[in-house]
């Protein structure tokens, strides 16, 4: 997968660009200071999140929300509107999943899969999901089918038994799916289900789902502005502007540079990817989407990210876009209006529509830290992997977490990831907050950002440590301490720390789970190339 990285760009160069590189809004001294997933946040001094010349931003974030992660920014004159707000977007998830859900046997969607041969009168939001797939199917020449989950299986159940589908099964597979699954009749706002075809309607219905959520936010009194991100799919809508990181598909760290920093405005941003699920066959990856047309893998597109105004429509794109040639994508991204975007191949090439530069926030070099025998030796790097805990199978408030490296004399040498939503618990953050110089650090200021990136298990997560200090600066080698913290608002705590040498030898170590982290581990490795 290193290959997918920017065309002439080595990694090591890529890390020397400001992640968080907007001068006139980040101050420098804390550019390198607190990057992260989820949409990281950086302290304020109210009880909000960020302030904006239309309102105070409040965030709400969310796991285990239609399989993955949920992120809300909230523009609103109050504490208690943006409350009634995020209620509204969670009401507007919950409602249209149990329409949509292919994995909810109470359904509405699994409830007419039940059925055959016999004209189902459904919802308007189930008709009008269908008939978008038909569409969609028809604009792309097949490239996105709901019932490529046929060909999903076929994959799943070879690499059970660790070997490649067969030409025969992705035939079987391929000729099951040219067929014809449903008809609609828009008289009667009917469906009928054909066949006995497995459909899923994953490709764009989350970014369908994002889509009515954001404007449930916006039809709240005392709102005018929001950003909704389920799993890397998000809506920015109202009188804001939102500065989006296109994740590395290169790296499944959430602090990793991005591929492209973005100024989203009332539009919405769609990423599919082959580098976070799909099977291992014979020690080799192989994505979890599949090409409906001829039911092998996606294998050369690593990354497709849309830009348009529908959210169906960016996530149905970048679904297609990652089966589909470069040219073919082009060439249809064209006749959609207002519609932009990015492709990277596995070789790192880049294909972008003539739109995307616009939407471009500018990247600044960061000077080269300087080396020396002494120092942290920059071949190699740590990345920690943190497992949430998983309380039930219902969505739960993401605890607040903390992720820093201290030295021997427990000085703060850096903040990794710093994840919250209201400054005024984060004194809960006992071990964190206790330390005057980190909290100077992060005061008074008000940015946040947002990733697009392919969609991850809920509650999963990993950063990275290059070995810099909070100035950029690489730090001397030797026995330092990492330290994760946990908590939630008045409830219960975690904290787990453990030294290791960074001086150049390899160490692996899997720390003890507890009640808010399930796991975490510590990879201290050689950079890949």
């Amino acid at each position: 997968m290193e290959e997918a990285l920017a065309a002439g760009a080595t990694r090591t160069e890529r890390r020397n660009v400001n992640k968080n590189s907007y001068p006139l809004i980040i101050p420098m001294k804390l550019a390198s200071l607190l990057t992260g997933s989820l949409t990281l946040l950086l302290l304020c001094a109210g009880g909000s999140s960020r302030v904006s010349p239309h309102g105070q931003v409040y965030r709400f974030g969310y796991e285990n929300v239609l399989g993955t992660s949920l992120d809300l920014k909230i523009v609103a004159a109050s504490e208690a509107a943006a409350e009634k707000a995020q209620q509204a977007a969670l009401d507007e998830i919950d409602r249209r999943a149990k329409i949509l859900s292919g994995y909810d046997p109470s359904s509405e969607f699994s409830q007419w899969m039940r059925t055959k041969d016999r004209a189902v009168a459904v919802s308007p939001e189930l008709f009008e999901v269908l008939d978008l797939f038909d569409q969609w199917r028809n604009r792309t020449n097949g490239a996105l089918d709901a019932s490529a989950e046929t060909i999903t299986r076929v994959w799943k159940h070879a690499a059970s038994e660790n070997r490649m589908p067969t030409a025969q099964e992705l035939a079987s597979a391929v000729a099951t799916v040219r067929q014809k699954h449903w008809l609609l009749n828009a008289a009667d706002r009917t469906a009928t289900h054909l066949d006995d075809a497995p459909l899923v309607l994953n490709s764009f219905a989350k970014s369908y789902i994002v889509s009515h959520a954001a404007d449930a936010v916006m039809r709240t009194e005392d709102v005018t502005g929001a950003v909704v991100n389920i799993g890397g799919d998000l809506v920015v809508r109202g009188a804001f502007t939102e500065p989006v990181d296109v994740a590395d598909p290169c790296s499944d760290a959430e602090n990793s540079d991005p591929i492209a920093s973005l100024a989203i405005h009332d539009r919405a941003v769609a990423t599919s990817g082959s580098y976070r699920r799909g099977v291992e066959i014979g020690g080799q990856h192989y994505s979890h989407i599949v090409d409906p047309r001829t039911g092998q893998v996606a294998g050369d597109i690593v990354s497709s990210t849309v830009v348009s105004p529908d959210a169906a429509t960016a996530g149905a794109l970048a679904t297609a876009f990652s089966v589909m040639k470069p040219a073919e994508s082009t060439q249809l991204a064209a006749v959609i209006p207002n519609t932009d975007f990015l492709i990277v191949n596995r070789k790192g090439q880049r294909f972008a529509s003539k739109g995307w530069r616009a939407l471009s926030l500018p990247v600044s070099p960061m000077p080269a830290a300087a080396g020396g025998g002494a120092t942290f030796d920059t071949s190699m790097e740590l990345t920690v992997h943190l497992e949430i805990a998983r309380i039930n199978d219902f969505r739960v408030r993401r605890p607040y977490v903390a992720v820093w490296i201290e030295d021997q004399d427990k000085f703060p040498v850096r903040t990794i990831a710093l994840w919250m939503e209201k400054p005024k618990y984060l004194d809960e953050m006992k071990a964190w907050y206790k330390d005057d110089r980190l909290r100077a650090m992060s005061e008074g200021t008000s940015i946040t950002r947002s990733v697009s990136g392919a969609t991850r298990p809920a509650g999963k997560y990993t950063v990275q440590w290059d070995g810099k200090d909070n100035s950029g600066k690489l730090v001397k080698a030797g026995k330092y301490n990492v330290l994760v913290e946990a908590t939630r608002e008045h409830g219960t705590y975690q904290l787990m720390h453990q030294e290791i040498d960074f001086s150049g030898t390899p160490r692996q170590v899997e720390l003890p789970g507890g009640t808010e982290l399930a796991s975490a581990s510590l990879d201290y490795h050689k950079v890949a190339k």
